[in-house]
């Protein structure tokens, strides 16, 4: 048997996933709509491929890392897709961040067509992905899950199992709750500290180890109060997963005021074209009447 990795998605996300792969000895063929992208990793010493399906006919197991569910079906059920590449068996590990109940659906499908799925949306970004330290959480059968967490080995500090097809994904929803409220918060801190007039700077320090501190905290404090707003990650996938994590909570009826408000904050700087700015952004939202838009 093959032992290449296929890698569906060569975006901010999936081209770091593709790097660290590639740099840590996988045997990568890769695939995107966008050739540059291909070519970034292939420079990098992937292998380029000319469809989702013929990337899938070469390996052994498909990462997929992609921006929403109908990508995500569409790139493994449609036309040139995985599943019309992809011998039986083959695993297929979304490492995505779209809903569980879509999860589950494809799961199901993926299942009457030979293939075997566990969902694997990640935490800690591009940063965390260069230095193979991702945190992933993960859906599907128990030996599915051992085989992903051996492929993604040197991508991850922290692997977690947490039950069925759609179980990583339900986490990955919980995980950006706690995100996108704390980034909200750090911003909101931050604002509160330079109209104050106090030395932005030092505050991470100064509260280290404390209940305030949190690694949000020491990596954005710092680059908001710099207006640091490289791309690290996507206001409006943001939105994204905020979306998905109320649809979850209206299916049980459970109540999340702040996730409401911080979701439309969100959708506030998307509306104002902030969309696809970093996290840091959030920085926009505090600005005065009078104040320029950072570049």
């Amino acid at each position: 048997m093959t032992d290449k990795i296929a890698l569906i998605g060569a975006g901010a996300m999936g081209g770091a996933i593709g790097a660290r792969l590639t740099e840590t000895g996988t045997d990568l063929i890769v695939y995107d709509r966008d050739p540059e992208k291909i070519a970034v990793l292939v420079a990098k010493g992937a292998a380029a491929a000319s469809s989702a399906a013929d990337a899938a006919s070469q390996a052994k197991a498909v990462i997929l890392s992609l921006n929403s569910a109908a990508i995500v079906r569409a790139a493994v059920f449609g036309p040139e897709g995985v599943a019309e590449g992809a011998k039986p068996g083959t695993l297929i590990i979304d490492m995505s961040s779209i809903d569980p109940e879509t999860t589950k659906a494809l799961a199901t499908e993926g299942a009457a067509r030979g293939l075997r799925w566990v969902d694997s949306p990640l935490s800690g970004g591009i940063p965390k992905a260069a230095i193979g330290q991702l945190t992933l959480m993960q859906g599907g059968a128990q030996t599915d899950v051992q085989e992903t967490q051996n492929i993604l080995s040197k991508l991850a500090g922290n692997q977690t199992h947490m039950g069925g097809p759609g179980a990583g994904q339900t986490t990955k929803m919980i995980n950006q709750v706690l995100c996108g409220l704390g980034f909200l918060a750090v911003a909101e801190a931050t604002a509160l500290a330079e109209a104050a007039g106090v030395d932005v700077e030092k505050i991470p320090q100064a509260l280290k180890g404390g209940r305030a501190d949190s690694a949000l905290l020491q990596e954005y404090m710092p680059r908001f109060a710099s207006r640091d707003y490289r791309r690290t990650g996507r206001i409006d996938n943001m939105v994204k997963d905020l979306n998905a994590a109320q649809d979850l909570a209206r299916l049980s009826n459970t109540s999340m005021p702040l996730t409401a408000i911080c979701a439309e904050v969100h959708r506030m700087l998307t509306a104002a074209g902030l969309g696809g700015e970093d996290q840091a952004a959030l920085m926009e939202y505090f600005k005065g009447p009078n104040k320029e838009i950072a570049p």
